[in-house]
């Protein structure tokens, strides 16, 4: 895990979530890129340079909130880009090799019923990058107790795994597997294969109406300080969360969220 971005708007969590960021980079002498995304529609004729005044003023906000985090060692980049945020933030994912995502759950939603806004949630949703969600005013500590919640183990993508496997082994961490099976269950998804099974300490099996019920029915017996999740087009992130926005109601989580790009 060499390259971690971090998307930023206007969130007052802004300065947690990026020493977060830092800090995590430093455990893994990952480089950090701290982005911001702007859009300008302007009208023809205008005689305005936007753009530049944007960017610019985008530039010194990412820059003035560097300042006042400790960035140790860590090797921190700075950009604002333009365009749309899910195509923009792909494109740098893929320019700089970035390996993981470092998503806050609201930037700018006011609501403390809303988990994720939708930023956030557009970020989740939208992209194939693998996400880790960190709560608000969470201060970066080794996840040593990592529960991994799916309906379906099989594995088509090579490389999915990646992520978690790097967590569990930079932290030396214990991989606890919860299956849950669904009204959408198929035969052969309760299947482990190797890859997998080799990053597993324990394996639960459940019977839930949803992917969410299977965890809150055994978050407490396993006690996890990071829950680790699939973004599948029918999965944890899909159904009832058709809008971008993620209420509480349908998922909250008082600890780190690592999602996964999708097993299939």
């Amino acid at each position: 895990m060499k390259n971690i971005l971090v998307p930023v708007g206007s969130s007052k969590n802004a300065l947690s979530h990026l020493q977060y960021a830092v800090d995590f980079a430093e455990a893994f002498n990952a480089k950090l890129f701290i982005v911001q995304v702007y859009n300008v529609y302007t009208k023809a004729g205008t005689m305005m340079n936007v753009d530049k005044i944007i960017e610019r003023e985008s530039l010194e906000f990412l820059n003035g909130l560097v300042s006042e985090i400790d960035t140790r060692n860590v090797d921190v980049i700075v950009r604002s880009l333009k365009g749309n945020l899910i195509d923009t933030l792909e494109l740098a994912c893929k320019a700089a090799d970035v390996d993981l995502i470092l998503v806050e759950p609201r930037t700018n939603s006011i609501k403390d019923s809303v988990y994720l806004g939708k930023t956030s949630g557009r970020i989740i949703k939208q992209t194939n990058i693998p996400a880790l969600i960190v709560p608000e005013g969470y201060s970066f500590k080794p996840a040593t107790n990592i529960l991994m919640a799916i309906k379906s183990a099989i594995t088509k993508k090579e490389g999915v795994l990646i992520p978690l496997k790097e967590l569990k082994n930079k932290f030396n961490a214990s991989v606890n597997l919860l299956l849950v099976k669904t009204p959408y269950h198929n035969e052969g998804d309760f299947d482990v294969k190797d890859d997998l099974k080799a990053l597993i300490s324990n394996t639960t099996t459940s019977e839930n109406a949803t992917t969410f019920q299977g965890v809150l029915e055994h978050f407490q017996s396993h006690e996890p300080d990071m829950l680790c999740v699939v973004r599948r087009k029918r999965g944890f992130f899909a159904k009832k969360w058709e809008k971008n926005t993620i209420l509480k109601k349908d998922f909250y989580s008082t600890i780190p969220v690592l999602v996964l790009s999708g097993l299939k």
